[in-house]
């Protein structure tokens, strides 16, 4: 927030529960030092620094909808979601210290929590797929060969993938061509890893699945923006 409150206005500190690794404070929201502001005044200030996170987390999300999960000591969550403007916020949220996780450990805490919520949106695209595909619209594709131009140049909103599958080939801008081989050859690379790293690079969702819950027994199922 580009200010010294510690000079300012008092030294004081936000504990964490126990078990933090920085802090031998044994409760939240214990304050410490001369001069502590009141907490009026400290919960304003919590709230522009979660408001300034806000705004930050919007520039690195951008068009994605990528549901979000809060992680954090309890009686801090409340404040942020006063701050919050992002649409995918999740209601339930992992309490306690973040820090003392590891990344594999809030990954474990964080599924549970967007499971449901993946499941259904998931579902939603397979609805809309069949809807757009049956319907000859030109905004659904379950050929490679078009969905990895489609992907490239940004026009994919959600893909459906296929788990533990490969296909070989070369995409070619300048041409728009898609060589599609049976096996490797020399310049290759996995186009079905193309067309979800172009998804998600340009925004897009992407849903890594089966090859068997893919409609039509296709690698690939697509729906356009465009």
């Amino acid at each position: 927030m580009q200010r010294d409150d510690t000079a300012k206005e008092g030294q004081f500190r936000i504990a964490t529960s126990k078990g933090g690794t920085s802090n031998t404070f044994s409760q939240p929201g214990t304050f410490h030092g001369q001069g502590s502001p009141d907490r009026d005044k400290h919960q304003e200030d919590i709230l522009q620094f979660f408001q300034t996170v806000d705004r930050a987390l919007h520039d690195k999300l951008k068009l994605q909808k990528a549901p979000l999960v809060l992680a954090g000591v309890e009686y801090l969550l409340p404040v942020y979601r006063q701050a919050n403007t992002y649409q995918h916020l999740m209601d339930e949220a992992i309490t306690g210290n973040p820090e003392i996780l590891s990344a594999q450990e809030l990954h474990d805490q964080a599924w549970p929590i967007v499971e449901a919520d993946f499941q259904k949106s998931q579902q939603a695209v397979l609805e809309q797929f069949h809807e757009l595909f049956g319907g000859d619209t030109g905004k659904a594709s379950n050929k490679l060969e078009e969905v990895v131009s489609a992907a490239y140049y940004q026009r994919v909103d959600s893909l459906l993938v296929a788990v533990g599958q490969q296909q070989w080939g070369l995409f070619d801008p300048t041409s728009e061509t898609v060589y599609l081989h049976p096996e490797k050859e020399t310049g290759d690379e996995d186009l079905l890893d193309f067309v979800a790293a172009h998804t998600l690079l340009n925004g897009g969702t992407v849903y890594a699945v089966p090859f068997e819950e893919i409609p039509y027994s296709t690698a690939v199922a697509a729906i356009y923006r465009y």
